[in-house]
């Protein structure tokens, strides 16, 4: 009971600025958790559709491929996608290759989406708190300058520690933001390596498959 009217008086003592902070600190962590579901999801939905893939590409089965690729909503179902359709009309490496960059191009703003947001929420958190020391502290110099001096010292301190809150508020809401910022963006980082080395193995076994067809054929 005492650490909430702690926290409830420290809030209260914070003045208007703490209810800004608590908006950004909201919509921070409404995008953070948005956006762990989602990269979660993409990362399990690729890896699931990969293993089906690939028995398919293996085995030169590329209408099967493209069929289940069509089906998924997976990220990774957009590269294979691309890299199946070019592969049919084109013969070259490089031409399916670069198409399969282009879907990766296509894929990545949807995986970034919105990230770049809790490093900008987290920046106004702090200014906002900030702002609301400074008001307080101008305030404060305000009110003590017609008190009688021997009173001064202790209003004076009273006043610049309550007009602290609001900045020690903006940084406990802007160094988590921070770190799940950090967080998210390392485990998109993880998601686009992890598509563009599927991007490479698909390559190595389309073409593979390819160059085992004729030499099958030869021997039948």
């Amino acid at each position: 009971m005492e650490i909430y009217s702690s926290i409830v008086s420290f809030f209260r003592d914070g003045g208007v600025f703490m209810y800004p902070i608590v908006i950004v600190f909201a919509m921070g962590a409404a995008i953070a958790v948005e956006r762990w579901i989602f990269l979660t999801r993409a990362t399990l939905s690729s890896k699931s559709l990969w293993k089906q893939v690939t028995p398919y590409l293996r085995a030169g089965k590329f209408n099967e491929a493209v069929n289940l690729t069509a089906k998924s909503k997976a990220a990774i179902a957009t590269v294979l996608g691309y890299g199946l359709k070019r592969s049919a009309s084109a013969n070259r490496r490089d031409d399916v290759e670069k198409a399969m960059e282009e879907s990766l191009m296509e894929v990545m703003p949807r995986l970034e989406k919105r990230t770049h947001y809790l490093a900008t929420f987290a920046n106004i958190a702090t200014l906002l708190g900030l702002l609301g020391t400074i008001i307080g502290l101008i305030r404060a110099f305000t009110a003590v300058s017609g008190a009688n001096p021997a009173e001064k010292a202790d209003l004076l301190s009273a006043s610049i520690s309550v007009a602290m809150n609001t900045t020690a508020f903006g940084l406990m809401v802007a160094i988590p933001l921070l770190l799940v910022h950090t967080l998210l963006q390392t485990k998109t980082t993880e998601l686009v390596d992890s598509l563009e080395m599927a991007s490479v193995k698909f390559l190595n076994t389309i073409f593979d498959a390819r160059s085992s067809q004729p030499a099958q054929g030869k021997t039948a």
